[in-house]
């Protein structure tokens, strides 16, 4: 079993990315320049990635002095990812760029995912200089971005702190003018940076020549005090080393420095570290913060106060990134323990008279409950994946279609950007645990690769907005903005595959009627949960909700790919098995959810502290 079948099937048999040829943009574009991109991507990932998964889960990054030393295959396996020019894949072609579909790029990079997904594929580089080109000026852009997606720098991004977390409302950084002539630098108005930042992923290496990280800062008034939350954060280029504005460095090291690194429990072959910016260990030219030269020095992106909407661009593609990493690591779990499945000999089956000792044990795939535990990885996995494709092929629509097409992508992406992040990353998890299982005990070893997969995976439910902070944006915020247009018109798509699916025979007839019931108890229990206008009555259950919604947007999903897959191939058979599956066995779980979220449950929400 290999993922290229599935991955062929869901872009041109049930997705048509061929179709947006006919677009200007991806005119030059052809079926075989996309299988092009796929099999180099492929071949990469098999020769440089999938080889080493375990070297880099084994050899985790270590801190000798201010350096952080890899293993050598990380080195080989960027190299080879930056030669592919999957780093510009999406940009134009002036810069160097592919012009490929945002929804061909992600397929590609899926394999690198399901190889080893910790080696890491340029995610956060990508994202950095995406953001750049978004809201950079015309020389932030030509410095910093185009040199990300050249390879020759890496990319960053800094929010979180020590005694902040999650909570950006509480950033402590703080940016001061950097001299008189601060706003006269050609970089961006320049500031001189004081704080500290926690899981920064990638934060220190020797890959690249050099790093730009992208920072979150105060900008203190004529007061010396800052705005309370969000409104006041500002948005900063903090490269490692200072460049000129031909992108040359300057031989001179910014005011960043390593702290530490964070020992986790997967993911370790990505480095994940403490930054302290403006402390005075690398001294800069200028008087700085201290009259020594002391203070990360940082280039402002945007307008000051902008800098958490500059840095939500970078963050919900990022979003759209960690349900895929989570979806490839529930079909890593799936192939491996599939394949185990069809080679361990283990039991007999029960016939009339019992288990017959004599026979001899049957291949553990041959018992109805591995079929169970199959199935269910088979629908978490490829339904997953149908999601992470299908809203990427939303941005090719937001970025190239008509004013219609692109603002009925938009919406639909602000109320889908919470499941194709946190769904995947909780059921996807739930694949690797079912992994394990399939293996016994020596699933629960190191000897085979699906205990890592599980540990790889169970950080995608904390990374770019926890689960709970997902299920308070959907329920909060996503559903309601615009008067419910997004809900209304997600509605409206599943609606319509309801009634096609109604003209493809009884099964997918009666899978369509149980997905307009779903979607109608999701509708009701959406107003029960605002029903007092209390966000303190509705946000209590926002995790059962989004569980909920979640199963809605997969069992929609599995029905609009069972339509396609009416054929009699034993891949058909199989996706049509894991819709089955799927409704079957997982949508009715919706009811339980939705039924605290109806009644305001406060169960949790009313437990005082001393009870636990």
């Amino acid at each position: 079993m290999s993922l290229r079948p599935t991955v062929d099937f869901l872009l041109y048999d049930w997705l048509k990315v061929e179709q947006l040829r006919e677009r200007a943009r991806y005119a030059e574009h052809s079926r075989e320049t996309f299988d092009a991109v796929l099999d180099t991507c492929e071949r990469i990932a098999r020769e440089k990635y999938a080889p080493f998964n375990r070297t880099v889960d084994t050899e985790e990054p270590r801190m000798v002095g201010d350096k952080v030393i890899l293993p050598q295959a990380t080195h080989d396996a960027h190299e080879a990812y930056a030669a592919s020019g999957m780093l510009s894949a999406a940009q134009d072609y002036e810069i160097g760029g592919m012009q490929l579909p945002f929804s061909v790029e992600s397929a590609a990079n899926a394999f690198f995912a399901c190889a080893s997904v910790s080696i890491g594929g340029g995610l956060l580089t990508v994202g950095n200089a995406n953001l750049l080109m978004a809201h950079g000026s015309a020389l932030q852009k030509k410095v910093f971005a185009l040199n990300e997606f050249s390879g020759r720098w890496a990319g960053t991004m800094c929010l979180s702190e020590p005694q902040a977390g999650s909570s950006l409302s509480d950033v402590a950084t703080r940016a001061v003018p950097d001299g008189d002539d601060f706003e006269a630098d050609p970089l961006g108005a320049r500031y001189r940076l004081k704080g500290n930042k926690m899981w920064i992923s990638t934060g220190e290496h020797d890959l690249t020549e050099n790093i730009v990280h992208l920072v979150l800062a105060k900008i203190p008034g004529a007061d010396g005090k800052t705005i309370p939350g969000t409104k006041g954060i500002s948005l900063f280029i903090v490269p490692k080393q200072l460049v000129n504005t031909e992108g040359q460095l300057t031989g001179e090291r910014n005011d960043v420095a390593l702290a530490g690194l964070n020992h986790k429990c997967g993911w370790r072959g990505t480095v994940n570290t403490l930054l302290n910016f403006g402390e005075g260990k690398y001294k800069l030219r200028g008087a700085g913060l201290d009259g020594q030269g002391s203070g990360a020095i940082g280039y402002l992106v945007g307008r000051p106060g902008e800098g958490l909407r500059c840095m939500f661009h970078m963050m919900n593609e990022a979003r759209i990134g960690v349900g895929l990493a989570a979806t490839m690591l529930g079909l890593a779990g799936y192939y491996a323990s599939l394949d185990y499945a069809r080679n361990r000999p283990q039991g007999r089956p029960m016939g009339p008279a019992g288990k017959d000792a004599s026979q001899p044990p049957v291949r553990i795939i041959e018992h109805a409950d591995i079929k169970r535990m199959l199935l269910a990885q088979k629908a978490y996995g490829e339904g997953a994946l149908a999601l992470g494709l299908y809203c990427a092929r939303l941005v090719d629509e937001q970025h190239t279609g008509t004013p219609e097409q692109a603002n009925e992508a938009r919406l639909l992406l602000e109320v889908l950007t919470p499941i194709v992040k946190s769904w995947p990353s909780e059921w996807c998890l739930e694949a690797n645990s079912l992994a394990i299982q399939i293996h016994g005990g020596y699933g629960y070893t190191r000897d085979f690769p699906v205990e890592q997969y599980w540990r790889d995976n169970r950080l995608n439910m904390i990374h770019e907005g926890t689960h709970g902070i997902q299920a308070m944006d959907l329920l909060g915020r996503k559903v309601l903005m615009e008067q419910g247009q997004g809900l209304k018109l997600l509605a409206a798509r599943m609606q319509a595959t309801a009634t096609q699916a109604r003209a493809c025979g009884p099964e997918l007839s009666r899978h369509a009627d149980a997905l307009m019931s779903a979607l109608q108890q999701v509708g009701q229990t959406t107003q029960a949960a605002w029903q007092t206008g209390q966000p303190v009555d509705a946000l209590a259950n926002a995790v059962p909700y989004m569980q909920a919604f979640g199963h809605t947007v997969l069992a929609w999903m599995w029905l609009d790919v069972a339509m396609a897959s009416q054929g009699a191939t034993s891949a058909d058979q199989g996706r049509r098995a894991a819709c089955r599956f799927f409704y079957h066995y997982e949508l009715p779980k919706i009811g339980a959810w939705l039924q605290v979220v109806a009644n305001r449950d406060r169960t949790c929400a009313d437990v005082p502290e001393d009870a636990f």
